[in-house]
């Protein structure tokens, strides 16, 4: 299964004429998940050509206005387009409180079934944000000016049957004992013992995680150890590391080596800072220590 995401705002807290603030897009199987939501962001996925009645979670790195000034646009958009879910919203601590009074900034005509998770994670600790049959979303406090939550999006491995292979040897076909050995049972066919270890393998789940604003800490390469992908802001380059250090966010060269630590496979840089007019300077810092770096701009996409 392909995981695809599209970065829907690639800039810090001012929007500039090539980058809208803060807001990663991930589709799986039809699913749309949002990672923060800021300005603008129901018209970038207009843009892209997603529909915003696909949505059913949105995680909330943490209330900068960058991140979720977009957020009471896109739930009265999508409840007046006759929603029949509900949408859930994850964020950390204070995320109840803050979503009452943002419902109260506007008047809804249509019914809105929404339903907040606020995150804690415990000091020092990840913690499962989310889960299901299909994957889990694992959580970590970061270091901001603001309470500050990281994601890992983690695949859960999928049982395959060699499908060739179970008909050459026992003449398996397709029906519900396959879906017993995927289940792990075994079963009998044609006077013929047969166990998921003599037809099936495993595929490996992708994994990404989203490291937001924060300044340097021990937690990010715990949450990111061996993803596929890890995404971070970058919002400095080293010109600028003591705005870095003042502010509680990362250069670029700091989120290589993090990445660099962590074993990630990929490195995307996103969240840059209005002072500058590219990214070219984060890059060629980054990949001094993290050579399998990108940098991030709208609409850019990556599958993992």
């Amino acid at each position: 299964m392909t995981i695809e995401l599209t970065f829907l705002g690639t800039g810090s807290m001012v929007p500039t004429k090539d980058r809208n603030v803060q807001s990663i897009l991930l589709e799986r199987e039809g699913e749309l998940i949002l990672f923060d939501c800021g300005e603008g962001t129901q018209r970038q996925m207009n843009i892209a050509g997603y529909s915003r009645a696909k949505v059913r979670k949105v995680f909330l790195t943490h209330w900068h206005g960058d991140h979720v000034s977009g957020l009471i646009g896109l739930i009265q958009t999508i409840f007046n387009s006759g929603y029949q879910h509900t949408l859930h919203v994850y964020g950390p601590k204070g995320t109840k409180l803050r979503m009452e009074h943002l419902r109260k900034t506007v008047d809804f005509e249509n019914k809105v079934s929404l339903e907040v998770h606020e995150l804690s994670p415990p000091t020092g600790q990840t913690m499962t944000a989310f889960e299901n049959e299909d994957y889990a979303i694992e959580c970590a406090s970061m270091k901001h000016g603001t309470p500050c939550i990281a994601y890992r999006f983690d695949e859960k491995d999928r049982v395959r049957i060699n499908m060739d292979y179970a008909f050459k040897e026992y003449g398996l076909k397709s029906g519900p004992l396959v879906g017993k050995l995927k289940r792990g049972e075994t079963v009998e066919f044609k006077g013929q013992r047969i166990t998921p270890d003599d037809v099936c393998y495993k595929v490996a789940g992708k994994s990404f995680v989203l490291i937001p604003d924060t300044g340097v800490n021990n937690l990010i390469p715990l949450l990111a150890e061996s993803a596929d992908l890890m995404i971070s802001e970058a919002s400095f380059t080293n010109e600028h590391e003591g705005k870095a250090q003042e502010f509680k966010h990362l250069t670029a060269a700091q989120a290589a080596l993090l990445a660099q630590q962590a074993g990630v496979k990929r490195l995307v840089l996103t969240h840059f800072s209005q002072r500058y007019t590219d990214s070219g300077t984060h890059l060629a810092e980054a990949r001094v220590h993290f050579p399998d770096t990108e940098a991030a701009h709208d609409f850019f996409k990556v599958k993992v």
